[in-house]
């Protein structure tokens, strides 16, 4: 019975943990890094075609991402996830692949321009995408699943993202249960239309993130509908645009939630009749997915709304934009309008083309409403940045750059302590991840020196026996010194075969010397051979 650790380990992105029990192998999450990567992740212990199981938390890209991918290398297990992440699912991963497609496309036809004789092969494709949306297995909130012999699986409501949560993992061996917990990305509280994080009662591991671990939000939230009226006030009575970078899915429908306020508070004099436009085909599909799933997931407040017959994230002059000639459009119009597309982070999508649009004109502002990691577009804009490249053409910064303060979808340090300190007894171990690496380490040091917790930071390819509790294999943090392009065919295989080569060599301290010394003369022949 065994946990390790591969993604999202001292990182914010990518997150993926891997379990072995009664020959079965599980991952919990497969995401996708996004922004800068410090270290370098270890594979997949197994191959692909040898996974059974995926636990999804949520349908966020850093945790979903890379399932097309498993697919693409062969997996042909189930994905086991809530109800309303797996509706997410089935627009966010089509979405991933497009995009995919899109960016090889684009970098061929500039390579054909340069005489560059390699093509671009896309991460994976839509086919790979359709693929693993067909093996998602929708769950109930609350509901005990029986997975196979030996693991049972249930998922609480966390307070993140529609659909999002932690799942509780029942691992039976030779008739020994231990009980794990993965937090997935647990919610701030008070958000508007989500229901505030549950809490489990007892496991006997954790693995929680700690992405805001060395941050507090403000103790007394702000007013956001009023600051967001103001924001929208000024640029305005300039005669700009407001451009919001939004995740399309969670922090759109939030923002359309206090627009909707603004609009029927008439709280922006001058400019009651303000256009909105949601600029991205997901933002619009995902916003359904919410009414869909409104019974299962909305708030107290949300419901009332809905009760009434009032659509919380719906109103007037709100214009859903799906084609990319309507998207263009967008720019055309001289009339001060707020302007919500995707990415969050503006690393991909039209949020690129409307910052090229907007980014230099004074009279506009460029509004970010959620966490930027580092190394992102967003996260340079916000430090400061008064030159970006977009699309191979500088653009200089004059628009104003603000944040919407206090707006997350993340619990803060004292909401991940709420939440780790009630379980009603302390668990074995608590392993703290997805959180940047000064972070997992300073909250896993706050959790043992403070609330006398046995927490523990681990790097990537961490091995730990949860029957013994103890670790198999302590990683060290591999520096990533250069991120590679993914690579394809034969290649990709070799490559492989050299990492799963590389983790049995890290396990092979404790053999007998002259197994270790029979092993180093075959792996010295095949090498001798390759070089002749």
């Amino acid at each position: 019975m065994k946990l390790v650790f591969v993604g999202a380990a001292h990182e914010v992105t990518g997150s993926c943990h891997y379990l072995e029990v009664n020959g079965k192998h599980i991952l919990v999450d497969y995401g996708m890094e996004q922004g800068v990567n410090t270290f370098e992740n270890a594979p997949i212990p197994v191959e692909e075609p040898l996974i059974d199981y995926v636990f999804l938390t949520h349908a966020h890209v850093d945790h979903s991402g890379m399932l097309p991918l498993l697919y693409a290398k062969g997996f042909r297990g189930q994905v086991f996830t809530t109800e309303a992440t797996a509706d997410l699912c089935g627009i966010m991963l089509r979405d991933c692949a497009h995009i995919q497609m899109m960016e090889a496309e684009w970098k061929n036809r500039k390579a054909k321009r340069s005489a560059s004789l390699t093509p671009e092969e896309p991460l994976y494709n839509m086919e790979d995408a359709e693929g693993i949306i067909k093996r998602i297995v929708p769950c109930n909130y609350g509901e005990i699943i029986e997975v196979c012999e030996g693991v049972k699986i249930r998922f609480t409501d966390i307070g993140h993202l529609l659909g999002s949560a932690s799942i509780e993992v029942w691992l039976t061996e030779n008739g020994t249960t231990r009980k794990i917990v993965f937090s997935g990305d647990i919610g701030n509280k008070n958000q508007p239309l989500l229901r505030d994080p549950s809490f489990t009662q007892e496991a006997d591991y954790v693995v929680m993130e700690s992405t805001y671990g060395d941050r507090y939000h403000p103790e007394s939230k702000g007013d956001y509908v009023a600051e967001l009226a103001g924001i929208l006030q000024e640029t305005f009575d300039r005669g700009g645009n407001v451009i919001i970078p939004s995740f399309a899915v969670g922090r759109t429908q939030e923002l359309l939630y206090f627009l909707r306020k603004i609009k029927v508070g008439k709280m922006v004099k001058g400019h009651e009749d303000f256009p909105v436009y949601v600029d991205s085909p997901m933002a619009v599909q995902a916003t359904g997915i919410f009414q869909e799933n409104r019974m299962e997931c909305f708030d107290a407040d949300a419901m009332e709304l809905v009760k009434a017959n009032i659509n919380p994230i719906a109103f007037a002059g709100l214009k859903l934009s799906i084609t990319s000639d309507e998207s263009k459009q967008i720019n055309f119009n001289e009339t001060p309008k707020v302007i919500i597309s995707a990415s969050g982070m503006c690393e991909a999508g039209r949020i690129r083309h409307h910052l090229k649009h907007n980014l230099w004109r004074p009279e506009c502002t460029i509004l970010f409403v959620g966490y930027q990691s580092v190394g992102t577009l967003g996260r340079n804009l916000i430090e400061g940045a008064e030159e970006v490249k977009l699309f191979g053409e500088p653009i200089q910064v004059r628009a104003q750059i603000k944040k919407l303060t206090g707006l997350s979808g993340h619990a803060d340090k004292n909401g991940l302590i709420e939440w780790i300190t009630g379980f009603e007894e302390k668990p074995r171990k608590v392993f703290v991840v997805h959180g940047e690496d000064s972070v997992c380490t300073s909250f896993a040091e706050c959790l043992k020196a403070e609330y006398k917790l046995p927490a523990y930071a681990p790097y990537s390819g961490t091995q730990f026996n949860l029957l013994s509790g103890k670790l198999e294999y302590e990683a060290e943090p591999i520096i990533l010194k250069k991120k590679a392009k993914p690579a394809s065919g034969a290649f990709a295989r070799l490559l492989a075969a050299g990492q799963r080569l590389l983790a049995v060599i890290q396990r092979s301290d404790g053999l007998a010397n002259k197994d270790m010394a029979k092993f180093t003369d075959q792996i010295n022949a095949i090498c001798d051979k390759m070089e002749r």
